[in-house]
């Protein structure tokens, strides 16, 4: 019997290598059976860690949208549009959801801001057609003010977005 779940480990093993999807569908069949003994461990562990980090990468990502567009909303006011005021809804709305779906992430959102700014920063100067010295260094904005509906830096254009 030892020999055989040798034999399972290995072929489990090789076939994660092999086509990860029928790995999927063999460990959710072994797991619903209640299969312990041939569970791929070491790979699930793997997976179920990447699948977290999932969740933290598109925290990230949105928050660098996010606030690339609110630099370049306070920083280059002449130039605002409705894009750049919906994609600022829009981010601030899909993090919320998010952190609502992934309450442990609320926690990683200081040290995500810190990671991320550098990221945001080069999406505003590459949008924009501004200096890198224009912008600050570290993000000016608070996580509340980010995420903050009714938060848009800088003077408010004369006519809503919104309403054109």
């Amino acid at each position: 019997m030892n020999q055989n779940l040798s034999e399972v480990e290995y072929k489990t093993g090789e076939l994660y290598e092999r086509d990860f999807y029928a790995w999927t569908v063999e460990q959710a069949r072994f797991l619903r059976n209640e299969d312990w003994s041939n569970l791929d461990i070491p790979n699930l562990a793997e997976e179920i860690e990447s699948l977290g980090r999932q969740e933290q990468s598109q925290l990230d990502s949105r928050l660098e949208v996010l606030i690339g567009h609110l630099l370049k909303w306070e920083f280059q006011a002449n130039k605002r549009s409705k894009s750049w005021f919906f994609t600022i809804r829009e981010q601030r709305r899909k993090i919320i959801r998010l952190i609502q779906r992934n309450p442990s992430l609320q926690s990683y959102l200081p040290k995500a801001l810190a990671e991320i700014y550098p990221d945001a920063l080069d999406l505003a100067l590459r949008e924009t057609s501004l200096k890198e010295e224009i912008f600050p260094q570290e993000c000016p904005y608070s996580l509340e003010e980010i995420l903050n509906a009714e938060f848009f830096p800088g003077e408010q254009l004369e006519s809503d977005p919104n309403q054109q």
